[in-house]
């Protein structure tokens, strides 16, 4: 935290110098180096960039909040007090610059009998495995959408053609004008689905009603997202490439890939992780094949739902999309296609950010990992997908929390804390020193820093300058205050912030997420001329869920005209520090 003592518009123009960089610029790395989070990176990773095994640190990541997000994934997978376990059993994969750092495997494939969540004598559990086989339920939805994208690449798609134009039936009850991309966004109007299994008697009535469903909302009023929207896009795709989708999955994706586990109607059932036990409809305990009922009526082959894939061969994917489309010199989208897809489409819907088939910026799975350039999906099944393009990362949690039901809820925690270990794992730099005060993360807490009275000196008004790397949720705030009254009562002070993805005007708390970039503040303190006490004092309060990457403090500066009243780089024992400490990285 160490500062020379600057002026205030010197400090000004370094940070903003630093923080238009993206991407490798020196020769030794520092910025875009590996294992950074706060050197944010643009375009591609080399089409050659191949997955390898290693350790956090041999790229630059710190271990332990790794393995602190491995702790509970493990922990979610045996029953806490007299709650039912989370989930059966899980896999982990972790990747950062094309290094694989996480193969983790954690809990049971197979574990139930039944509905009620009797176990089976436990030499019949089944231990999950590297290389188990996940039913990735709306992961699927990826693929279709890739495969959409390479009939655009081809010039055999218009994405702003109505999806009429190569599907007719689709045009019935006011659905004529609706354009392939509103499919892709989910902004449609279609309704979220219909129960084709149940109310229509084979597949080619169940396909026509879901391409003949009729609109719930105007088409671009609303957000709402739809399987019968990818259910719509496979038929398209089958029907302008004249092949059936697990047929396109294949050709176009899975074999350039070499992803050898990855395709509808797995044939190595035993080496899949048992889902639902459904009765009704009456299938028994669902292993090996598709759990989503629609998918399933359908024969298993569906643009919403149905590929079962593993870990590994989820990387790949990861690492492709990374690379700008490529994987071991087979290509299966242009770079220019991806940046499309990675484009919000969204932004009348704010919370909704959404790609053409990519969800962007959800930080109720993402976390930490959270911006507009991470990309992912997740699957009601247990399944979650994230690549982070900006520091090149990829983290994949595969689950079968609906084994043996459905009804024992969600595992949104287990996906926020795999992708808010691989974020915390990444390096924050600090801008001065050795260190920098950093607030930590957690679920409604507070953290605070406070200096004692600090005494003017000169005529004219006191400042504060600081530099700041924010990210949290918008309700996560940052809170800069002072006192004049000896700490007896504290008041927001207005400040302005510079820097990328910074306020565009002056405000008395921060907060934000994505930009990655540390800020710096200028702040006019409530007291002017010579002997006045002001102090002041860091308050950083988070709510119940979400915690991002956390705030850092550093180069804190607090002047007027008669001289330097504080120096934090050189008298760190000034602070009180409650739940702030001094960080490294």
């Amino acid at each position: 935290m160490r500062l020379n003592h600057l002026r205030t518009l010197v400090g000004l123009a370094g940070l903003l110098a630093i923080s238009t960089v993206s991407g490798p610029t020196s020769a030794d790395g520092f910025f875009g180096a590996s294992g950074r989070f706060d050197r944010p990176q643009g375009g591609y990773a080399s089409p050659w960039t191949t997955l390898r095994r290693g350790t956090p640190e041999q790229v630059g990541l710190d271990p332990a909040p790794i393995q602190t997000a491995l702790q509970k994934v493990h922990a979610w997978t045996e029953a806490q007090g007299t709650a039912h376990p989370m989930f059966g059993g899980a896999v982990t994969m972790l990747v950062h610059d094309g290094v694989v750092v996480t193969h983790d495997v954690t809990g049971h494939a197979l574990r139930y009998a039944d509905k009620a969540g009797t176990e089976l004598p436990r030499e019949q559990w089944v231990p999950m495995q590297a290389d188990t086989l996940f039913d990735m339920a709306s992961v699927s939805k990826l693929f279709t959408s890739i495969l959409v994208m390479q009939q655009v690449e081809a010039r055999r798609v218009d994405l702003d053609a109505p999806v009429s134009r190569y599907v007719p039936e689709f045009a019935a009850n006011g659905k004529e004008a609706i354009s392939v991309r509103r499919l892709l966004t989910h902004t449609s109007g279609l309704p979220s689905g219909l129960p084709l299994w149940r109310d229509w008697p084979d597949k080619p009535s169940r396909i026509k009603a879901a391409l003949e469903a009729k609109l719930l909302n105007e088409p671009g009023t609303k957000y709402l997202y739809s399987d019968l929207n990818l259910i719509a896009l496979g038929v398209l795709c089958e029907r302008v490439a004249g092949r059936p989708l697990d047929v396109l999955v294949r050709e176009g994706i899975t074999a350039p890939l070499g992803m050898v586990d990855t395709g509808y109607n797995p044939s190595a059932r035993n080496r899949a992780a048992a889902t639902e036990y459904e009765s009704v409809p009456p299938r028994g305990m669902v292993r090996g094949e598709v759990h989503d009922e629609n998918t399933w009526a359908l024969g298993g082959v569906a643009g919403h739902a149905g590929i079962f894939s593993t870990a590994a061969d989820m990387a790949v994917l990861g690492q492709a999309l990374l690379n700008g489309g490529t994987y071991r010199g087979r290509r299966i989208l242009r770079a220019s296609t991806i940046d499309q897809m990675l484009t919000d489409n969204n932004g009348a819907f704010p919370g909704n950010a959404h790609g053409l088939g990519f969800e962007l910026d959800q930080m109720w799975y993402m976390d930490g990992l959270s911006s507009m350039r991470t990309a992912g999906h997740t699957g009601f099944t247990g399944t979650s997908f994230v690549v982070d393009f900006q520091s090149r990362s990829i983290a994949i949690l595969l689950t079968n929390r609906v084994h043996p039901t459905r009804d024992w809820g969600s595992n949104n925690p287990s996906r926020r804390a795999v992708a808010q270990g691989l974020a915390q794992a990444l390096a924050v730099r600090p801008l001065q020193g050795r260190d920098a005060w950093f607030s930590g993360v957690g679920e409604e807490r507070t953290a605070t820093l406070a200096t004692a009275d600090l005494r003017t000196r000169g005529s004219g008004p006191a400042h504060a300058t600081f530099h700041v790397f924010v990210d949290t949720e918008p309700t996560d705030t940052l809170l800069f205050e002072s006192s004049v009254d000896h700490g007896a009562s504290w008041q927001a002070v207005s400040a302005r912030a510079y820097g990328t993805g910074a306020p565009d005007s002056t405000v008395t708390a921060l907060s934000g997420e994505g930009h990655r970039a540390w800020w710096f503040v200028d702040a006019a303190l409530p007291v002017a001329g010579a002997s006045h006490d002001v102090a002041l004092r860091w308050r950083y309060v988070t709510d119940k869920v979400y915690s991002g990457r956390g705030v850092y403090l550093d180069g804190i500066r607090v002047w007027d005209d008669g001289g330097i009243l504080l120096d934090g780089e050189r008298d760190p024992q000034r602070f009180t520090a409650d739940g702030w400490r001094p960080a490294t990285r």
